[in-house]
């Protein structure tokens, strides 16, 4: 009896790895062993940022919230408890968003947390 194989699906497992590979440099794009690896190491990469990435902007948040407390003469600490003991809502995202943005409303924000 013939040796019987499954090309069409071998292929195109081939290919959808290889098109992810796609605009790596050299034998790692167009290498299938080599591509493999270059592949896997890259969605592990990005399964990781996706978390770093969260923590990047939370921290890109807080500088920003800082920066703009402090013109109105008031540490970041400072103020982040003194938003969370009058019940405020408004989040780091939000905050940073209205200190960059759109400063008078900011400024109403530090006025009503005083």
């Amino acid at each position: 009896m013939p040796r019987s194989v499954n090309s069409v699906a071998s292929k195109a497992r081939r290919k959808k790895l290889l098109k992810l590979a796609k605009g790596n440099w050299g034998a790692r794009g167009n290498v299938l062993t080599v591509a493999k690896h270059t592949v896997e190491k890259g969605l592990q990469y990005s399964y990781r940022d996706r978390k770093n990435k969260k923590r990047t902007f939370r921290g890109l948040w807080i500088q920003r919230i800082n920066a703009a407390v402090r013109e109105h003469g008031m540490s970041y600490s400072e103020f982040m408890g003194k938003l969370h003991k009058s019940d405020a809502t408004l989040n780091r995202k939000v905050l940073a968003d209205l200190a960059l943005n759109n400063p008078e409303a900011f400024k109403a924000v530090i006025e009503s947390v005083k």
